[in-house]
């Protein structure tokens, strides 16, 4: 057997809830979100909460609710 070391536990990034639009622009690796995912890595690495090297971050986003619109305004 290999010397392992023990299992860092993984990192959770809260983002909130952010529109459709952006969540499916952080999926693909692009927009505002991507942005702040970035930042805070870049913090949480400055802080020595993880390190440089490979670690496991969770991203949690989530989709606001769509609002359902009336067919008669004021019901």
């Amino acid at each position: 057997m290999s010397d392992q070391s023990t299992p860092t536990p993984p990192v959770v990034v809260d983002l909130g809830r952010h529109r459709r639009k952006r969540v499916r622009q952080l999926r693909r690796g692009k927009g505002k979100l991507m942005d702040d995912v970035n930042g805070a890595l870049d913090d949480l690495r400055a802080a020595g909460t993880i390190s440089s090297a490979a670690q496991t971050v969770v991203v949690v986003v989530r989709q606001k609710r769509r609002r359902l619109r009336t067919l008669i305004p004021g019901l």
